[in-house]
């Protein structure tokens, strides 16, 4: 049964009749409602409707997310309860895109089955939306104390939790990840691109690619930005639409914006900010008149393609590359006997044609023929640039300095 949620129900309703949506709720600034008190208090008077126009979300977009997490929960409560409920020899833990999470998370369980059945080894996994946020990662990680706390097999974006060291990043210091395919061949799609981690303990499975939309119906007099150099001119000042939500490809934006421009290319990326807005909206709103539209949107590549009026919308792979945000496969080394088999399976070329096709996530599997434009060239900040710097803090400064210049121009 698809759910409908109406946003005259109270957030009280909301959760306790679909309860995964506090989830989305949380990840979308309303942590409030993770206390019970709260939630039966504040959360029993407050409309949904009124809770989204407070913070100048799109309701629309909002509760199709929510309806998206409820199905996507509920489709596959079969699948992945009796995993979450058991003790497993190898536990793997996550989040997954949205628009491959369904069909990866069929084809693990089928693997898990089968290699279940042959080996005598149980395999447990929680695998949850990428729409959860990085609040789920933050929460999982703040509570680890030790490697045997860890997940044996960790799936997921995340530049900032994976580099940050009072994060990930502590455990990876001291060699606790192995990456199974150092020194392998990867996909062609990627030569000349610093992509494998030099120390040889991160895996990259895929990436998410970040592109230009841009608005043929509202650009006007102005020339298309062709590279990141020309979106950041003073021409398009108040006039981009910023993933800002999207913690992952955000910060790597941000961090890939610093190493080219320094601070001041911070500073003008705060400038150019029209608003936060997620893709979804963006390509909602596509051909209509909506007040405050960006001439260009910054997204990720999958999306562009649910864009329905191609003849107003213009797909830019800057020629400088798209800011690329990894997908990390981290792999215990204490384990990787046991462990190679998963590995091999989340690193397949079955897998990464799921990425790559169903969600345009281009895959490292050198098997794998990643659907991407013509000469597609990828920007990523480097690993020498990565174990140069605090990445952590980092990333604090630059969104201090990025939020500080954004309200300026307001």
């Amino acid at each position: 049964m698809t759910a409908v949620i109406d946003t005259n129900i109270s957030i009280k309703e909301l959760v306790e009749k679909y309860p995964e949506t506090l989830d989305i709720l949380v990840a979308n600034g309303f942590e409030m409602f993770k206390d019970e008190n709260k939630l039966n208090s504040v959360g029993k008077i407050l409309k949904l409707g009124s809770a989204l126009k407070s913070k100048g979300f799109d309701e629309e977009t909002f509760v199709k997310l929510l309806e998206e997490k409820v199905e996507q929960e509920r489709n596959v409560s079969d699948v992945t309860m009796k995993k979450r409920v058991a003790v497993g020899d190898i536990k793997v833990k996550g989040l997954l895109p949205c628009p491959v999470r369904i069909p990866l998370l069929e084809g693990f369980d089928s693997f898990t089955e089968k290699f279940n059945e042959e080996n005598g080894i149980n395999i447990t996994y929680k695998l949850e939306a990428a729409s959860v946020g990085a609040k789920f990662l933050e929460e999982e990680i703040a509570k680890v104390e030790s490697e045997d706390e860890l997940p044996d097999i960790f799936v997921s974006a995340g530049f900032e939790t994976f580099f940050d060291k009072r994060a990930i990043g502590r455990f990876k210091d001291n060699g606790v990840f192995v990456n199974p395919y150092f020194g392998e061949k990867l996909n062609d799609d990627f030569n000349g691109v610093d992509i494998e981690d030099p120390k040889g303990d991160y895996t990259i499975i895929s990436t998410v690619p970040a592109v230009f939309m841009v608005n043929l119906q509202e650009i006007g007099d102005l020339k298309v930005p062709e590279s990141w150099a020309d979106l950041l001119s003073e021409e398009y000042y108040q006039k981009v639409a910023l993933p800002v939500g999207d913690f992952d490809l955000f910060n790597a934006i941000l961090i890939s914006i610093y190493k080219d421009f320094g601070m001041d290319g911070v500073e003008k990326l705060g400038k150019i900010l029209l608003k936060s807005m997620h893709p979804a909206q963006m390509v909602k709103n596509a051909g209509k008149k909506v007040a405050d539209k960006p001439v260009v949107t910054i997204m990720p590549y999958f999306f562009t393609k649910m864009v329905r009026d191609v003849s107003t919308m213009k797909v830019v792979w800057p020629k400088d590359g798209a800011i690329i945000s990894p997908i990390f496969m981290l792999v215990k080394r204490s384990k990787l006997e046991i462990l190679k088999p998963v590995a091999d399976f989340l690193f397949s070329k079955e897998v990464g044609e799921i990425l790559s096709h169903k969600g345009l996530f281009p895959s490292l599997n050198p098997e794998v023929k990643n659907i991407l434009p013509e000469n597609a060239k990828f920007k990523w900040v480097g690993w020498d640039y990565i174990y140069s710097n605090d990445i952590g803090e980092l990333i604090k400064t630059t969104n201090e300095v990025f939020e500080k210049s954004a309200d300026e121009v307001k």
